[in-house]
């Protein structure tokens, strides 16, 4: 399959990619991407990547079913675990969008909160720096459109569950 021309020619065909909004003692991890990325080259992001089937197709199935369940927290844990090198626990589902990248390709991507469990940041590969922002903080760096929006959705989350 070529993979562009396929998710360009079929309207039903996305990327598909997990990102995660980590909170470490009402603060939130921030990336900044690599230059050399299709979409938004050099602007700041979350953690995440996309969910890739040979990541997965090898691994057992869920017992009783044909099915993998659970593999968008495990992809998140995996993304997290290289582009930062973190764990996270509490995994929660926040909201999902859509864009066409600029080589116009569909992405759907769902975008989750977890906290903070084990590790000091080390850089991924594509990962040129890092910081840990309060969301006002965030309005001083060029963060991909809507990602400073749901880290505030996070902070309101996480200040009332604390």
């Amino acid at each position: 399959m070529n993979d562009s021309r396929e998710l360009k020619s079929d309207p039903r065909l996305h990327i598909v990619t997990v990102t995660g909004i980590i909170e470490k003692d009402g603060r939130y991890l921030i990336l900044k991407r690599s230059d050399r990325e299709v979409a938004y080259p050099g602007f700041w992001t979350v953690p995440g990547g996309k969910l890739v089937r040979h990541e997965y197709e090898h691994l057992p199935r869920t017992e009783g079913t044909d099915a993998w369940y659970g593999i968008v927290s495990r992809t998140l844990e995996k993304e997290i675990l290289e582009e930062a090198g973190l764990s996270v626990e509490d995994i929660t589902y926040l909201t999902d969008m859509t864009f066409v990248r600029p080589d116009h390709i569909p992405v759907l991507v769902l975008s989750y909160w977890c906290r903070h469990a084990k590790g000091e940041v080390t850089l991924g590969k594509d990962i040129v720096d890092h910081a840990w922002i309060t969301p006002a903080e965030g309005e001083h760096y060029q963060i991909i459109p809507g990602i400073l929006d749901e880290i505030w959705q996070v902070d309101a989350i996480a200040r009332r569950k604390r």
